[in-house]
């Protein structure tokens, strides 16, 4: 989803002289077709390539966001296939592509979220080809992959919009509207009462599944559709024969969870990290967060937690500034990837790639790859450290109270993890708490032998994993 005032400010500073029918921004799309009869379903796709056998159980994904026009110099599918190996060496197991459909040309603004047809691929990204081959090679590499899915609106120039005009929202003049309440003027939204729509959207969304054998999907914007209509989709989807479906709302409702997604998105958790890394919150901030994150779910839901991705990117500000330095969004990185919850790498966080990067058509910065080899190497060692001992992916949760420091500990069976986080940009000395005193650990990443005494002082956003 969009940030709200950035996306307005947008819209604001299109040409005037676009179309007449864009000269005020509340007129809604007129249509005087009557409503069509409901239609037929459509024929299902034949099946592409063999089912993936290794999709990861929620607990144990670690997901990447690539933006396709910013990723290579190519812009396209063929340009993140060729960076797979990459994406694989940081432990990633779920590659995310944000949306690959063709988008419209009425009151268009060049979002990739204005979707003109569900059953097709943007010129610019490539062929259905293209798409088979980068499933094909993410596969043999244990990554799943999964689409961008935006099921509340559609571009003005959908087919569906003149073919289907009871599929969509309409006010009591029988004008088709935009979503209420977001000053999106470029889509329209979709009206799920209609139960034809429903259908084809779901026939849409099987045609990817088994037309070019992807794993699931990440739902923009899913609480402006009913839960309902997702629970149908879903189990839909899932009684597709030997597929396991990966399902991702892009929302903070759990009632979404309910309806058969896996996991949904952590806001309030980053707006923790932001009120401790830079407002002087107690670590508590964080805790809070995660606790109000978590409350009510069930052991199988999760929550994606990150520190950047494309909407935060675009409208805010890079992981650097936004954490004050490199040390900075390295150690917000650690927090959100062990505390809990899936952990996401957004396209050339990696590399801390220092300027904001666009989704929008247009000028978009081309990510420069060959920056900040010190940058992926630490991310491969953290999250490789998370995806290879179970303790910080399925483990139970102990905090230790602390001001300036976020104390935690993840603990599978025998294995237990220890992590400290320096919230502050200046050196701490870290009270050791009693259970801990005199307790002996091997450094997470050397295996170096360590004996904690009563303190322990810390360097600006120094973090420092134990495990025994």
């Amino acid at each position: 989803m969009r940030n709200m005032f950035a996306y307005i400010i947008h819209l604001l500073l299109l040409p005037l002289f676009l179309t007449s029918c864009e000269k005020d921004s509340g007129e809604k799309w007129e249509t005087n077709h009557p409503k069509e009869e409901e239609t037929e379903q459509t024929e299902q796709p034949s099946q592409y390539g063999a089912p993936f056998g290794n999709v990861p159980e929620t607990p144990d994904v670690a997901m990447y966001e690539v933006n396709l026009r910013a990723y290579s110099q190519e812009g396209n599918l063929g340009g993140v296939k060729a960076k797979l190996d990459s994406i694989e060496a940081l432990g990633i197991n779920v590659v995310w592509l944000m949306p690959i459909y063709p988008t419209g040309d009425v009151k268009a603004v060049g979002s990739p979220y204005a979707v003109k047809d569900y059953k097709a691929i943007h010129d610019d990204y490539g062929t259905l080809d293209d798409l088979r081959s980068l499933v094909d090679e993410a596969h043999q590499r244990d990554m799943a992959v999964i689409l961008d899915w935006v099921a509340n609106h559609t571009a003005w120039d959908h087919e569906w919009i003149t073919e289907h005009p009871s599929w969509y929202a309409q006010d009591d003049n029988g004008n088709i509207i935009i979503p209420p309440g977001t000053g999106w003027e470029d889509v329209a939204e979709l009206n799920y009462d209609n139960q034809s729509l429903r259908e084809e959207m779901i026939q849409s969304m099987k045609y990817w599944v088994l037309e070019a054998n992807v794993d699931g999907f990440r739902c923009d914007y899913a609480h402006g559709v009913p839960d309902d209509f997702w629970k149908q989709a879903i189990d839909t989807l899932r009684s597709i024969p030997d597929r396991d479906i990966i399902m991702f709302a892009e929302s903070e409702r759990k009632e979404l969870l309910t309806s058969g997604f896996d996991m949904m998105f952590g806001w309030r958790f980053y707006t923790g990290l932001k009120e401790s890394f830079n407002e002087g919150q107690p670590a508590s901030a964080i805790i809070e967060a995660h606790d109000e994150e978590y409350y009510g779910l069930s052991s199988e839901k999760h929550v994606l937690r990150w520190i950047t991705n494309h909407d935060q990117n675009a409208w805010e500000t890079t992981p650097d500034e936004q954490f004050n330095n490199k040390d900075g969004s390295m150690a917000a990185f650690v927090v959100s990837a062990y505390m809990g919850g899936v952990p996401l790498i957004y396209s050339g966080q990696e590399v801390g790639f220092p300027d904001q990067i666009s989704f929008f058509e247009g000028n978009v910065n081309k990510i420069d790859w060959t920056i900040n080899p010190d940058y992926k190497e630490e991310y491969e060692k953290v999250l490789n450290f998370r995806q290879n001992n179970t303790a910080l992916r399925r483990g139970s949760l102990i905090n230790y109270k602390s001001n300036d420091v976020m104390a935690f500990e993840r603990t599978s069976g025998d294995e237990t993890v220890l992590v400290l986080v320096n919230l502050r940009n200046s050196s701490v000395q870290y009270a050791v708490p009693d259970d801990l005193q005199n307790t002996n650990w091997n450094e997470g990443f050397t295996g170096a032998e360590v004996t904690l005494e009563t303190s322990l002082e810390l360097a600006p956003y120094e973090y420092v994993i134990y495990k025994k």
